[in-house]
């Protein structure tokens, strides 16, 4: 006998949890829009000390981050897979987290945004994101081949 009700394999079910991580992903690149966060004139005035808007929003994420950190580590929750969320103690400031920070915050200056905003950049429509975008990726794939010298 053929069964008529629908088998759901892995991979669809999968899918189907990602979904609040896409809409939360979604709300994030609205709130980078509408925040100005993403704005180049916005984060002109902050590198030249003009207006106090991007280290308030800045001070927000950190506070957020070290608070959602701390119930993390004590709440005992999981994943979805099931796993114990572990959250490592980092190491004080050494050679790699300078180097990384000076070309970071070089790209970031260049570029007049930080690598957060470039999709919600993208969604707008301003298409020489492109090649930050790019310039990321690069990036990205230099740092993935020479992480094991630093």
């Amino acid at each position: 006998m053929i069964s008529t009700t629908p088998t759901t394999t892995a991979s669809s079910t999968s899918l189907l949890r990602q979904w609040p991580f896409l809409i939360a992903g979604l709300l994030f690149g609205v709130l980078l829009i509408k925040s100005e966060a993403a704005s180049w004139y916005r984060i002109q005035e902050m590198f030249r000390f003009q207006s106090m808007h991007m280290y308030g929003l800045m001070g927000s994420a950190v506070l957020t981050g070290l608070l959602t950190t701390a119930l993390l580590r004590r709440s005992g929750r999981r994943t979805l897979n099931g796993e114990t969320i572990h959250v490592p103690a980092k190491e004080g400031p050494t050679r790699r987290y300078v180097l990384g920070g000076l070309i970071f915050g070089a790209g970031w200056g260049l570029a007049g945004v930080c690598p957060g905003p470039i999709f919600a950049l993208l969604g707008t429509h301003l298409l020489p994101m492109l090649i930050v975008l790019t310039a990321a990726l690069i990036g990205t794939w230099a740092y993935g081949a020479v992480q094991h010298r630093l």
